[in-house]
């Protein structure tokens, strides 16, 4: 979730709880050894024990076709504190692809063992190594041999984007092909791709056979699913957020923000998620429409509050 999930809403959307872990943004690598800065950039928790302010776990997320490489970033984020790193193969951007990263070197299974198996062997067994994958490139013909290949490489889990890069992030999710994984490996397997609701995260779990999910999207557009999927897993009853609660969090989020980034650009995020929210809550696609074009955040807060009227304010 590059440009979306940064360490202001991980600390926003933990609040919330329900979530056990998350990942950050990736980092690229391509052509050197990264100097520490640029890794407590993209993972300010570093600082803090490789937690959010509400003490959720941060694994830090590495990109790359170069094994050498990327193990050696990946052992310096673990040197660096990092709970955890994450190697990402599932990116479908074009941009990425192009530069030798993300889902396109799922087209070689051999390079993604040879880039696993580097990184494990380069970080303390004590640090966990997920690996994101999608079913393949083009088609899933690959699939059990990327999964069996990561299987010798020994991480810790597999994390799997239910569809191909071809498949881009069209539904639907082919989850059964997660379950054909077992065939070929015994480690923790996390299934992703169209959970939008509980009723989705219960249908994944069945098709893939495992009780592990990943959010992504679904998250940004129903900021509370993690907690109501848990309520449901422990057959509890928890309201869905309201619109009223989600203003008050979209104040909540404009205030954390405004502690890491300029006043000029502290509304942006704001905007970006309302473009999220608007798919489960209609209200927001009006908010956006509204606020558009408010660049200060204090009158970005009182048009979020509804202390004036918001069309003056934006005028």
């Amino acid at each position: 979730m590059e440009g979306v999930i940064d360490h202001t809403m991980r600390d926003l959307l933990t609040q919330l709880g329900g979530i056990d872990r998350c990942v950050t943004e990736f980092l690229r690598i391509s052509q050197e050894l990264l100097p520490p800065r640029v890794f407590h950039r993209i993972c300010p928790e570093l600082a803090q024990g490789g937690r959010t302010p509400s003490g959720v776990p941060v694994y830090l997320q590495i990109l790359g076709g170069d094994p050498n490489l990327v193990a050696e970033n990946a052992a310096r984020a673990a040197e660096l504190g990092a709970v955890g790193v994450d190697l990402n193969f599932g990116c479908p951007a074009k941009t990425v692809n192009r530069s030798d990263g993300g889902s396109i070197i799922l087209r070689q299974p051999e390079r993604v063992h040879s880039i696993v198996a580097a990184t494990r062997r380069a970080m303390p067994d004590s640090v966990p190594l997920s690996v994101k994958i999608r079913l393949g490139f083009d088609n899933s013909d690959s699939f059990l041999d990327i999964v069996s290949g990561i299987d010798a490489a020994k991480p810790s889990e597999i994390v799997i984007h239910a569809r191909t890069r071809s498949d881009g992030y069209r539904p639907p999710a082919y989850w059964e092909h997660i379950a054909l994984a077992r065939s070929v490996t015994q480690l923790p397997l996390i299934a992703n791709g169209e959970i939008w609701g509980v009723g989705d995260a219960r249908l994944a779990r069945e098709k893939s056979n495992t009780p592990d999910l990943m959010l992504g999207r679904g998250v940004l557009c129903r900021p509370d699913l993690p907690r109501l999927i848990r309520a449901a897993d422990e057959g509890t009853e928890q309201p869905a957020l309201s619109w009223d609660e989600i203003r008050g969090y979209l104040i909540k989020y404009l205030a954390i923000t405004m502690e890491t980034y300029d006043a000029r650009y502290a509304v942006n995020p704001i905007k970006q998620w309302l473009g999220y929210l608007r798919h489960y809550y209609p209200q927001a696609a009006a908010m956006f429409a509204v606020i558009k074009r408010i660049l200060d955040p204090e009158l970005l807060r009182l048009a979020i509050a509804g202390d004036d009227d918001p069309a003056r304010l934006a005028a």
